[in-house]
């Protein structure tokens, strides 16, 4: 009785401040209606690798059960089936305080304020009953099963992310990026702009969380920190076999287990090379799988004139030839990092002007190669660990200076411990103009190794941060032209991934569709059927942040398709900077949440004419969810 009396009292208090806060902010206004119609599919002009399948026919339609969707995702009562009314007020008055601008710009002082005023258990009850009870599961792997529970209980599942970041300043962390990205012996006098400034660090960039409101931000400070943070990462793949029943999947970023000037060089080595196959690889075949034979190095260093420096071109070749075989493709240069060598041998490049085999900037010293080896060691012990563990791990996007590193040792990864199933996933950031060529090249290697492919495809999360560096430092812009153009590039390279799903075994290629854009969850499941890709294959699934896009996410799962929350979890104190960035975000979007608020406050109406106000989730779960 007594817990039944304190139930209705916070339900009717959270009931009084939505009301309060709905008036505020002028939020009655008139019903408005959703399109279930599916949107057409946009094609770029600027894109060119996607439209050479344009016109392939798709596969035969599945005899497998499509369930019935409303794809309008207006559905309040579906949306919220899992959560009870003191959670929808709660969310309601989330979504209104992060909709109020003096608020969100002036959140840091409030909080620090708030702190000090109310003490730290008050704060602690405070921020639970609001941006953190909504935002974060809880503080531990105990903590945050009740709710990861209930979500499977209605179709879905959870991607764990230990949310911790440290409150660092802005100049802080511009002196601890300068520090951790220049090597021990750069020289002075290397130009500040131009493409070869890309692969370098600058401090005007230095803070790498500035314009960035959806994406978690490590700093190097040392190599036991590093050892520290690769620790966080094995307990949160402990929490997924636990939590989650080894459903889940772990959140790992790369930039968190070593020093960033090794992945900025890594980058440029992979980037050099790439250009130089392209230029002088041999044209036979799939573009995508060149191959740069010795034969064509001895007629490329006659025409250009310098044969007499061909001894030296030649040992290099040979450093790359990892199977002897007298030829150099992107799968050899992959194999690298398996070699049992002296690191600083591969950060060298072609020089074509010079014509020389040069080093980069400087050379690995003995300390800067003994750090990279620790590096790949965390990455392995990482993924090892998940595979024992019988768990999935997501490998997370990162700025585009990084990236070419990051892809490759996630590519690594997958040919080591994807060999019976998808262990390792990457991510593609469909705003970059590569996106479509750089996914379609992984799943050739894939294709042609034999291994299982994971990808997840997002927007990305640092389109202006990247805009700005590129201009200040006068490189081609990486980005898409336009919103259009980057959605263009999304549905181009959801449709090359289900051709080649059809195109191999079932089950060797998996896709996560990360996004909170209904468009685009419409259309993916409009190439479903058209593929003959079911539901039930288990082969396309949905991810979305917790707190947000319920309406998306809990009718999917509930009709049957595979879903996923991005679930933060975190002590309060530590993962305030996490929440920050939430009432950012969810400020930059106020469309998609003037559209959650209204089917938020459509149910609460619904269950106070119906008398449902004490409901009840697990008195109304789905008569039948597929995991």
């Amino acid at each position: 009785m007594a817990l039944t009396r304190v139930h209705g009292m916070r339900t009717y208090y959270y009931l009084s401040v939505a009301r309060k806060s709905l008036r505020s902010c002028s939020f009655q206004q008139k019903l408005f209606k959703s399109s279930a119609a599916s949107p057409n599919v946009h094609v770029s002009s600027s894109i060119e690798e996607p439209g050479k399948h344009a016109r392939e026919s798709p596969p035969p339609a599945t005899t497998k059960r499509h369930p019935n969707i409303d794809l309008s995702f207006t559905n309040a009562r579906e949306a919220y089936r899992s959560k009870r009314t003191s959670e929808l007020i709660r969310s309601l008055v989330v979504f209104n305080l992060c909709s109020i601008n003096a608020l969100v710009d002036h959140q840091a002082l409030l909080l620090k304020w708030s702190r000090k005023i109310l003490g730290k258990n008050l704060f602690r009850t405070f921020m639970k009953g609001t941006f953190y009870g909504h935002f974060v599961a809880g503080e531990d792997h105990e903590t945050i099963k009740p709710m990861i529970g209930r979500n499977r209980q209605f179709g879905v599942k959870a991607i764990l992310d230990y949310s911790v970041e440290e409150d660092m300043s802005s100049e802080d962390a511009k002196k601890a990026e300068m520090m951790s990205c220049i090597s021990e012996d750069q020289p002075d006098d290397l130009p500040e702009t131009g493409a070869g400034s890309k692969f370098r660090a600058h401090e005007e960039f230095g803070d790498r969380r500035e314009k960035v409101t959806s994406a978690r931000t490590y700093f190097y400070e040392d190599e036991a920190n590093c050892d520290k943070n690769c620790d966080v990462f094995l307990g949160a793949i402990d929490a997924v076999s636990d939590a989650t029943n080894k459903s889940g999947l772990a959140a790992i970023k790369l930039t968190a287990l070593g020093r960033p000037q090794l992945l900025l060089q890594l980058s440029e080595v992979l980037c050099s090379i790439r250009n130089f196959f392209e230029l002088y690889g041999s044209k036979e075949g799939d573009a995508i799988l060149q191959k740069f034979r010795e034969e064509d190095l001895t007629k490329t260093l006659n025409s250009m004139g310098i044969s007499r420096q061909q001894a030296e071109w030649q040992k290099w070749f040979r450093v790359l030839d990892t199977s002897c075989d007298g030829e150099v493709d992107l799968l050899d240069w992959d194999n690298l990092l398996e070699i049992n060598m002296s690191l600083s041998k591969l950060f060298v490049v072609p020089n074509l002007k010079t014509c020389k085999i040069e080093p980069l900037t400087t050379a690995l010293s003995s300390t800067e190669e003994d750090q990279m080896k620790n590096m790949l060691g965390r990455i392995n012990k990482i993924a090892s660990y998940a595979k024992t563990k019988g768990c999935r791990i997501m490998i997370d996007a990162e700025q585009t200076y990084f990236q070419p590193a990051i892809c490759r040792l996630t590519m690594e990864m997958m040919r080591k411990f994807n060999r019976e199933s998808a262990v390792v996933f990457n991510t593609y950031q469909c705003y970059l103009k590569q996106a479509f060529k750089n996914i379609a090249l992984d799943m050739a290697v894939a294709k042609r190794e034999d291994f299982y492919f994971g990808a997840k495809l997002v927007r990305g999360a640092y389109m202006e941060q990247e805009r700005e560096r590129a201009a200040a430092l006068k490189y081609e812009d990486p980005i898409n032209v336009s919103y259009e153009a980057t959605t263009a590039m999304y549905h181009d390279i959801l449709e090359e991934v289900m051709k080649q799903i059809n195109k191999r075994e079932r089950g060797k290629i998996s896709l996560m569709v990360a996004t909170h854009n209904e468009d685009t969850v419409r259309y993916t499941v409009e190439l479903m059927k058209k593929y003959g890709i079911s539901p039930e294959d288990r082969l396309i699934c949905f991810g979305q942040l917790l707190g947000m896009c319920d309406q998306i996410s809990f009718p999917l799962g509930q009709a049957g398709y595979s879903v996923y929350k991005y679930v933060p979890y975190g002590p309060v104190e530590e993962v305030l900077p996490y929440l920050s960035r939430r009432a950012m975000e969810n400020r930059g979007v106020m469309k998609k949440v003037k559209k959650e608020k209204h089917l938020l406050w459509t149910e609460i109406k619904r269950r106070i004419k119906s008398g449902e106000i004490r409901y009840k989730p697990d008195n109304n779960l789905p008569s039948s969810v597929m995991l």
